[in-house]
């Protein structure tokens, strides 16, 4: 019994936290040239996701299919730059009236999470990928690396939209250059 009602208690004092700690709806960009942004990317930093557990160098890659949805290819060295290659394989679906910048990606069905492009270069060559509720968040880049200053830079925009940057985790990309055929 002691336990049922302590857990009541947290479940009670959790919901009051998240409550009191309201913070505004998540913007994101206002809109996305899809063709533009599919490609190879290469994550800079994330925040740590148990299906990500051990990755190194992980990279995605989009591409456009003619069903009007992205297909999308995840990888990553597991355990080391040196390790075996994990592949997932997903689809992408943009939401409507969203100007492509919100997806939904399903890796299993029937479950899809939230894919929020919340930053991004007018070249293309960083992007900024996060979930309304602030549980998710990546920077990729279109190069294994990010000059330190502009990283700087895109986690203080991170931290202004309410993101817990402090969770943030470099990724090692010391393997670079290999591809999810690889």
């Amino acid at each position: 019994m002691k336990t049922f009602v302590w857990l009541a208690v947290s479940l009670v004092a959790a919901v009051s936290l998240a409550a009191a700690q309201k913070l505004p709806p998540l913007e994101t960009v206002p809109s996305v040239d899809l063709g533009r942004y599919m490609g190879k990317w290469y994550e800079i930093a994330s925040f740590p996701q148990r299906f990500q557990k051990g990755c190194h160098c992980t990279v995605a890659e989009y591409a456009m299919t003619d069903k009007g949805y992205v297909q999308v290819f995840n990888s990553c060295r597991k355990d080391d730059p040196a390790g075996k290659l994990s592949k997932a394989k997903g689809k992408a679906f943009v939401v409507k009236g969203s100007g492509n910048a919100k997806l939904r990606v399903q890796f299993f069905w029937p479950f899809r999470g939230d894919y929020w492009i919340i930053d991004l270069a007018s070249d293309y060559s960083y992007a900024v990928v996060g979930a309304p509720d602030r549980d998710y968040l990546w920077i990729l880049s279109r190069t294994p690396r990010m000059d330190e200053a502009l990283y700087r830079e895109i986690v203080a925009r991170c931290a202004a939209k309410g993101f817990d940057v402090t969770r943030l985790q470099k990724t090692d990309q010391t393997c670079a250059g290999e591809t999810a055929s690889d």
